[in-house]
């Protein structure tokens, strides 16, 4: 969002699944940062010829890098261009020429791959950086995403013989994100309502994006004509003045009902409440309305409190059988159908005869231990932040389950202080952040010595590492099953089978 995420978690501010603009899909463009650990794009080769933004030249791709962009050399420097695919011969023009990195954006296609979709589903393709595969046909994707899977694992030398299976393909390549964060800007004669602009603070209208749920964009255009009538004023960052800065929106599609978070610079009553009125007139849909107050200077969206201006605080939604309670704060995944694959390929992966002791690390708000739970004697979440703790057990009581009970605190402590006291667990499923598990976890969780591990995880990288030291304490990865959450995007979500040897 990447965006990218795991399990449904609590987020009160950054993390993996935080609403920051760092880790929110709709600011990719903007917020775009070079991984670190092993050097992506051979950057240590741009010195030398001195390249100048607005530059032509032609260039042929030679791969995508894991943002989606593709990479071609150009005067010795290896460039970052948008707008093009492996194989194609492209004419394009320098637009940051800066001593590690140079990028570019395509102008014209001289040779088109094979894969190229000649009209993209997005008007706004060539400004938005938020859909970087959008170019390319969905079963492209799927094969380009495996691919970049099997090089990270196949870089471990333990990995080596591990199967990794063809992408599950998400139930829908488009309309698929059932929650938006999006950018306030303009005038209120001349709302904005976007996202920002690729290494700036200009903000790009989206309109009807076509990622989002239909309803969502319905709801966007009303808080725009709601803006207009109420003459609400915007924030401006420049002048640090204005009103409503950013707005959230999610949607149930199990109960086609919406929520509504306007986010303010500072609590004012009477505008928002009038726009509340507005948009939930205008779509009925819209069953919660909240005020987020966020006077910080930050990039974090939510600031600490909501005030409800519906009775209503929060929607339900469900992924297959469970449902969830979700609030402003509730981390929800963003494509339900997506994360109904992964959920059911823990299921099957786990083989459960109804007796087994479970324990989900990093459990969220539960929504994998709840899957569990009707195959398993009883299931176990820890998570260490303590308000998805509190909605795990509400959505625990939500689906009428008894046999699941949550835990908050830290990874490492509370699995020794379970091994010193002798419990034992016949399933240990592992769904961290992105940046994947602390070496102590691992070790910890080894040490209680369960027959069966799952890894789920947002990250190739991060997860072939862990499947790597995670060999080395006695677990063999058997298989690893891809699964597309976000399609049109470089991520994705793989669910690894681990046994003991």
């Amino acid at each position: 969002m990447q965006g990218c995420s795991g399990s449904p978690r609590a987020v009160i501010g950054g993390g993996k699944d935080g609403l920051t603009t760092a880790g929110n899909y709709c600011f990719m463009g903007a917020m775009k940062k070079q991984r670190t650990g092993r050097p992506a794009d051979k950057t240590d080769d741009n010195k030398g010829v001195k390249l100048k933004p607005g530059q032509l030249f032609e260039a042929i791709v030679s791969e995508l890098n894991e943002d989606g962009d593709a990479l071609v050399r150009h005067e010795g420097k290896t460039v970052r261009v948008t707008g093009a695919l492996p194989g194609e011969t492209v004419q394009a023009r320098i637009t940051f020429a800066g001593f590690r990195e140079t990028r570019a954006t395509t102008v014209k296609v001289l040779r088109h791959a094979r894969s190229r979709l000649l009209s993209p589903p997005c008007p706004k393709l060539g400004q938005c950086d938020g859909c970087p595969l959008m170019l390319m046909n969905y079963p492209a994707q799927l094969a380009w995403k495996r691919d970049m899977v099997t090089r990270e694992v196949r870089r471990q030398p333990a990995l080596q013989e591990t199967v990794v299976h063809a992408l599950l393909p998400s139930p829908r390549p488009l309309q698929y994100r059932n929650s938006a964060k999006l950018v306030v800007a303009g005038k209120f004669n001349d709302p904005v309502i976007g996202i920002y602009k690729r290494g700036s603070h200009d903000v790009l209208d989206i309109g009807d994006c076509p990622l989002h749920l239909p309803l969502i964009n319905t709801i966007v255009a009303a808080v725009k004509a709601g803006i207009r009538k109420g003459k609400v004023p915007i924030w401006s960052p420049r002048s640090e003045t204005g009103l409503l800065r950013y707005l959230v929106v999610r949607v149930a599609e199990a109960t086609n009902s919406a929520m509504v978070v306007f986010v303010t610079a500072e609590r004012s009553y009477n505008e928002i409440h009038h726009l509340a009125k507005f948009v939930q007139a205008a779509v009925p849909e819209v069953t919660v309305v909240a005020q987020n107050v966020n006077g910080s200077a930050g990039n974090v969206i939510l600031g600490p409190r909501d005030n409800f201006i519906t009775k209503a605080t929060a929607i339900v939604d469900s992924i297959g059988e469970v449902k969830f309670a979700i609030s402003p704060r509730s981390f929800f995944q963003v494509n339900g159908g997506g994360a109904r694959l992964i959920y059911e390929q823990v299921r099957s992966f786990s083989n459960l005869s109804g007796a087994e002791r479970v324990l989900d690390l990093y459990c969220g708000v539960g929504g994998i231990s709840l899957f569990l739970a009707g195959s398993a004697g009883s299931v176990l979440g820890i998570e260490v932040v303590e308000a998805a703790v509190a909605d795990a057990a509400k959505n625990a009581r939500l689906n009428g389950i008894a046999n699941c009970s949550f835990e908050a605190g830290d990874a490492t402590e509370l699995l020794d202080g379970l091994r010193e006291d002798g419990e034992r667990f016949d399933l240990i499923v592992l769904n961290p952040p992105r940046k994947g598990c602390d070496e102590p976890v691992l070790q910890a969780a080894a040490a209680i010595a369960p027959a069966t591990m799952i890894y789920v995880s947002c990250s190739p990288r991060s997860l072939a590492r862990d499947l790597e030291i995670l060999a080395r304490l006695g677990y063999r990865t058997a298989e690893i099953q891809p699964v597309d959450m976000f399609p049109q995007t470089p991520h994705v979500e793989n669910v690894a089978l681990l046994r003991r040897q």
